[in-house]
C-alpha cells in the first residue's frame, strides 16, 4: 500500500467515526439532558474561535457540557439542572453522574431512575413516605425534598469542576469518574421542579457537520480512486 492510500485509508477510517458520533448527537437531539459529543470538526472551528466548547469524553469525541434548555414539563418528579452540576445515580458499579432528572417512586417509595437505579440523597436513598402521594412533593432550589411542610431529604448534586473533560460515558445518559476523580458538592447549580433539560444538541449544526463530513469522505474516496488508477496504469506499463 502507497503512503498516500495508507493516509486516504486513515482519514476515512477518522471521517467514519466522525460520522458516527454526529449521528448519535442526532439521534439523541429529542434525549433529556443529553450532552452532545463534539467531532473533530467541530474542535477545529472551537480552535478559531468560531465553535461551541467541548469538554473530552472519550476518545472517539469530546463532550459538550453547555447547559441545553429547560422545559417545563409540571410533573412533580421531573427535574433539571441548571449551572454546573450532576445527579449522583447509585448503581451495582459505583455512582454515575447525570443531568437526566427524570425520575420515579418504585415500590419500596424509593426514588429511582428510569432504569431502576436509587437516585442519591446527601443522607442515602431518598424515600417518599407511604402515606405520601408523589403530588405533595415539593422541592427547593437548593435541591431540599418536602412532604408538605416536612423536609424529607436533599438531592445530592455534584460538580468536577476543572476535572469535568475526564468525565467517561457509562451508557443511558449517565457518566462515571475515572481513578482519581473525586467529585465535590456542587456550588452554584439549582434544581427545577416540574422541568427538564433539553438535550443541548443543535439539529442545523449537526447536519452542517454531516454535509461537510460526507462531502469529505467523497473527496478522498475519489483520491483512491486516482491512485488505484495511477497503480494499474504504472503496472501495465511496467509489463509492457
Amino acid at each position: 500500500m502507497t503512503d498516500i492510500t495508507a493516509e486516504v485509508s486513515a482519514s476515512l477510517d477518522a471521517l467514519t467515526r466522525e460520522f458516527d458520533i454526529i449521528a448519535h448527537n442526532m439521534a439523541n437531539v429529542s434525549t433529556a439532558g443529553f450532552k452532545r459529543r463534539c467531532n473533530s470538526f467541530t474542535r477545529a472551528l472551537e480552535a478559531q474561535g468560531s465553535g461551541p466548547a467541548g469538554e473530552e469524553g472519550e476518545p472517539a469525541g469530546v463532550f459538550d457540557f453547555s447547559q441545553g434548555n429547560l422545559v417545563q414539563t409540571d410533573r412533580t418528579l421531573d427535574f433539571a439542572l441548571y449551572g454546573k452540576g450532576f445527579f449522583v445515580i447509585e448503581s451495582p458499579d459505583g455512582p454515575l453522574y447525570t443531568r437526566h432528572g427524570i425520575f420515579v417512586a418504585n415500590p419500596n417509595g424509593q426514588l429511582v431512575d428510569t432504569s431502576g437505579r436509587l437516585v442519591a440523597g446527601m443522607s442515602g436513598p431518598l424515600l417518599v413516605p407511604g402515606d405520601v402521594d408523589s403530588s405533595q412533593i415539593s422541592v427547593s432550589r437548593d435541591g431540599r425534598i418536602y412532604a408538605g411542610q416536612a423536609q424529607i431529604g436533599q438531592f445530592r448534586t455534584v460538580e468536577f469542576r476543572d476535572k469535568e473533560d475526564q468525565l467517561l460515558p457509562a451508557g443511558l445518559n449517565c457518566f462515571r469518574a475515572p481513578t482519581g476523580v473525586e467529585p465535590v458538592d456542587a456550588a452554584g447549580v439549582t434544581v427545577k421542579q416540574g422541568y427538564k433539560e433539553a438535550s443541548n444538541v443543535k439539529l442545523v449544526d449537526e447536519l452542517v457537520n454531516m454535509i461537510v463530513v460526507s462531502r469529505l469522505y467523497e473527496a478522498n474516496m475519489k483520491l483512491v480512486s486516482v491512485s488505484r488508477d495511477t497503480t494499474n496504469s504504472t503496472i501495465s506499463v511496467a509489463m509492457g
